[in-house]
């Protein structure tokens, strides 16, 4: 298990093998504005580029309300462009999605829980299947700094 704890803006990543094929990468940031604040910028995915470097292009694939079964195309630096699919969704307080591709999946959740000085936001990565191991040796790197750099993006999208 590789764990690493970041003191900047209260931000706290880890990532570990859960089993041999599967794989899981946490980041967590506080953000000093309430979950009503946080939670309406989080579910606007078609915005998520004017706040994060990590995603250049969030086309909503349905005119639904997002929520279960919402599928969004989301275009990344270095990345190849993927379709997601909103498979749990907790008005104001969780979503998840999920992605598949030849030898793996990858689930997303996007968690907010209220804390005394504001929001604790979760974003997590699990990744599973028998490629699972290679696409963590060949991306893991660049998806923890996604995934941190999505959660500073929010916070500072939230706090300004």
């Amino acid at each position: 298990m590789l764990k690493t704890v970041m003191k900047n803006c209260l931000q706290r990543s880890t990532h570990r093998w859960l089993t041999r094929d599967q794989v899981q990468i946490e980041v967590q940031v506080e953000i000093h504005r309430a979950p009503d604040v946080v939670w309406p910028v989080l579910v606007d995915v078609e915005r998520w580029p004017e706040w994060t470097p990590s995603v250049t292009a969030v086309e909503r694939l349905d005119q639904s309300a997002f929520g279960i079964g919402s599928r969004v195309r989301i275009r990344q630096p270095k990345l190849k462009t993927m379709v997601w699919r909103v498979s749990e969704f907790s008005q104001g307080r969780l979503f998840t999605w999920d992605t598949r591709n030849v030898g793996s999946s990858t689930v997303g959740s996007h968690e907010i829980k209220p804390t005394p000085r504001g929001s604790l936001v979760t974003l997590t990565i699990r990744q599973t299947g028998v490629l699972a191991p290679l696409v963590n040796l060949l991306l893991g790197n660049l998806t923890r700094r996604y995934m941190r750099m999505e959660a500073q993006g929010l916070k500072s999208r939230c706090e300004s």
